[in-house]
């Protein structure tokens, strides 16, 4: 029966989560865990080693590197793989770069069991998982032709793009390095460089924009 289960592989940095989401999977008749990691170099060299993984589960915050490089990396290696994100970070800002990146669709932490194993069927299946609320939101987006303006914040890296989600949550630098496991001194680089890329004379305005940019205000 083993054998007729499609195989999950669970990269995240929290060992209780992966372990929770472990227990959670292996109890379905359909799926277990084929291995975990805990970044995207020992995801990348479980792949490599692997000859089956039908599905990875990519969480977008990660020690070493973000999710979306992660996502990169698994695709120049295995270009069919489908991965799903699976995220603490609110889908309205982070789904859609998700799907520009390559993942397959988005889950919330705070989502019930059911809907992340539903969601890993979905995308099994070759469809695309979303939540109803984003399927609307992104329908209403481009049925209305409503374009935030994203032209640059396209420009911006996947960790500058993390670092202004969290600068307009609230988080200082010294939060986010916490949050992000990374040097002040990396972060303090990032908010330099999403200034420059966005045109911001200086840290109020970045704090202006942020906000405003994650409340969606514009």
């Amino acid at each position: 029966m083993s054998k007729l289960k499609a195989k999950v592989a669970l990269v995240d940095d929290h060992a209780m989560l992966r372990q929770g989401m472990a227990t959670l999977i292996n109890m379905e008749p359909d799926l277990e865990v084929c291995f975990e990691a805990g970044d995207g170099g020992e995801a990348l060299a479980k792949l490599k080693e692997s000859s089956s993984v039908d599905i990875v589960l990519l969480d977008v915050s990660l020690k070493t590197v973000s999710g979306f490089e992660v996502i990169k990396s698994i695709h120049a290696l295995i270009p069919s793989l489908p991965v799903l994100f699976v995220s603490m970070h609110d889908e309205t800002v982070y789904a859609e770069r998700a799907l520009h990146a390559g993942a397959r669709g988005y889950v919330m932490k705070q989502e019930q069991g059911d809907v992340l194993v539903s969601a890993i069927r979905e995308v099994l299946k070759g469809n695309v998982y979303l939540s109803k609320q984003m399927q609307t939101t992104l329908l209403n987006r481009i049925t209305t032709g409503s374009s935030e303006p994203e032209e640059l914040i396209n420009t911006l890296t996947p960790s500058e793009f993390e670092v202004l989600h969290l600068i307009g949550s609230g988080h200082s630098s010294q939060e986010i390095a916490k949050l992000l496991s990374r040097s002040i001194k990396t972060i303090e680089t990032h908010r330099y460089n999403i200034r420059t890329k966005l045109s911001l004379k200086n840290g109020a305005d970045l704090i202006r924009y942020a906000t405003r940019w994650v409340s969606k205000e514009y």
